[in-house]
Protein backbone atom coordinates (compact mmCIF):
# COMPACT_ATOMS: atom_id res chain seq x y z
CA UNK A 1 0.00 0.00 0.00
CA UNK A 2 1.28 3.75 -0.74
CA UNK A 3 -0.34 6.48 1.20
CA UNK A 4 -0.89 9.98 -0.56
CA UNK A 5 -1.79 13.08 1.37
CA UNK A 6 -1.72 16.20 -0.83
CA UNK A 7 -1.29 20.02 0.71
CA UNK A 8 -1.28 23.52 -0.60
CA UNK A 9 -4.75 24.14 -1.77
CA UNK A 10 -6.37 27.55 -1.32
CA UNK A 11 -8.19 30.49 -2.17
CA UNK A 12 -5.98 32.41 -4.93
CA UNK A 13 -6.73 35.09 -6.90
CA UNK A 14 -6.56 34.84 -10.73
CA UNK A 15 -2.72 35.27 -12.05
CA UNK A 16 -1.45 34.51 -8.71
CA UNK A 17 0.40 30.96 -7.75
CA UNK A 18 0.37 28.03 -5.48
CA UNK A 19 2.71 24.90 -5.15
CA UNK A 20 1.03 21.74 -4.30
CA UNK A 21 2.82 18.66 -2.26
CA UNK A 22 1.97 15.50 -2.41
CA UNK A 23 3.74 13.26 0.32
CA UNK A 24 4.17 9.72 -0.04
CA UNK A 25 4.81 7.15 2.67
CA UNK A 26 4.04 3.47 2.80
CA UNK A 27 5.37 1.15 0.08
CA UNK A 28 6.95 3.58 -2.28
CA UNK A 29 9.20 1.22 -4.25
CA UNK A 30 8.57 0.98 -7.74
CA UNK A 31 6.79 3.43 -8.89
CA UNK A 32 7.01 3.81 -12.28
CA UNK A 33 5.41 7.29 -11.98
CA UNK A 34 3.50 10.14 -10.09
CA UNK A 35 1.76 12.70 -10.85
CA UNK A 36 -1.93 15.23 -10.18
CA UNK A 37 -5.34 14.94 -11.68
CA UNK A 38 -7.82 17.85 -11.23
CA UNK A 39 -11.82 17.36 -11.38
CA UNK A 40 -13.68 20.18 -11.17
CA UNK A 41 -17.63 20.30 -10.97
CA UNK A 42 -19.54 18.46 -13.34
CA UNK A 43 -17.00 17.38 -15.45
CA UNK A 44 -14.32 14.40 -15.28
CA UNK A 45 -11.06 13.51 -13.69
CA UNK A 46 -8.42 14.82 -16.02
CA UNK A 47 -4.58 14.68 -15.92
CA UNK A 48 -2.49 17.35 -15.53
CA UNK A 49 1.12 16.28 -15.15
CA UNK A 50 2.96 13.64 -14.81
CA UNK A 51 6.48 12.81 -13.45
CA UNK A 52 8.14 9.52 -15.17
CA UNK A 53 10.36 6.97 -12.85
CA UNK A 54 13.12 8.30 -15.37
CA UNK A 55 12.75 11.69 -14.57
CA UNK A 56 10.36 12.83 -17.78
CA UNK A 57 7.20 15.06 -17.70
CA UNK A 58 4.13 15.81 -19.37
CA UNK A 59 1.63 18.08 -19.46
CA UNK A 60 -1.92 18.97 -19.84
CA UNK A 61 -2.25 21.03 -23.33
CA UNK A 62 -3.86 23.42 -20.66
CA UNK A 63 -1.37 23.95 -18.05
CA UNK A 64 1.70 23.77 -20.39
CA UNK A 65 4.00 26.95 -19.44
CA UNK A 66 1.82 27.91 -16.14
CA UNK A 67 2.58 24.13 -14.25
CA UNK A 68 5.77 22.69 -13.33
CA UNK A 69 6.03 18.88 -11.82
CA UNK A 70 9.34 17.83 -9.78
CA UNK A 71 10.21 15.53 -6.78
CA UNK A 72 12.38 15.24 -4.33
CA UNK A 73 13.22 11.47 -3.94
CA UNK A 74 15.04 12.46 -0.53
CA UNK A 75 11.49 13.10 0.51
CA UNK A 76 9.32 10.94 -1.16
CA UNK A 77 7.14 14.23 -2.31
CA UNK A 78 6.11 15.39 -5.93
CA UNK A 79 5.45 19.20 -6.28
CA UNK A 80 3.36 20.82 -8.60
CA UNK A 81 4.15 24.77 -8.83
CA UNK A 82 1.22 26.30 -10.50
CA UNK A 83 1.26 30.06 -11.80
CA UNK A 84 -0.62 32.07 -13.60
CA UNK A 85 -3.46 30.71 -12.12
CA UNK A 86 -6.67 31.14 -13.86
CA UNK A 87 -10.86 30.83 -12.53
CA UNK A 88 -10.70 27.83 -14.93
CA UNK A 89 -7.83 25.71 -12.70
CA UNK A 90 -10.44 25.74 -9.93
CA UNK A 91 -10.78 22.13 -9.12
CA UNK A 92 -10.20 19.24 -6.54
CA UNK A 93 -6.46 18.42 -7.00
CA UNK A 94 -5.56 14.55 -6.57
CA UNK A 95 -2.42 13.12 -6.39
CA UNK A 96 -1.78 9.73 -8.11
CA UNK A 97 0.86 7.03 -8.20
CA UNK A 98 1.26 4.32 -10.48
CA UNK A 99 3.03 1.13 -9.78
CA UNK A 100 3.08 -1.88 -12.91
CA UNK A 101 0.18 -3.87 -11.08
CA UNK A 102 -1.10 -1.13 -8.69
CA UNK A 103 -2.73 2.46 -8.57
CA UNK A 104 -3.42 4.84 -5.31
CA UNK A 105 -5.18 8.26 -4.82
CA UNK A 106 -4.77 10.78 -2.14
CA UNK A 107 -7.32 12.96 -0.41
CA UNK A 108 -7.07 15.82 -2.94
CA UNK A 109 -7.17 19.28 -2.13
CA UNK A 110 -8.98 21.96 -3.38
CA UNK A 111 -7.99 24.80 -5.21
CA UNK A 112 -9.75 27.82 -5.77
CA UNK A 113 -9.01 30.61 -8.28
CA UNK A 114 -11.20 33.77 -8.19
CA UNK A 115 -11.60 36.99 -7.56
Amino acid sequence: QVQLVESGGGLVQPGGSLRLSCAASGSIFNINAMGWYRQAPGKQRELVAVIIKGGSTNYADSVKGRFTISRDNDKNTVYLQMNSLKPEDTAVYYCNCKRILSEYWGQGTQVTVSS
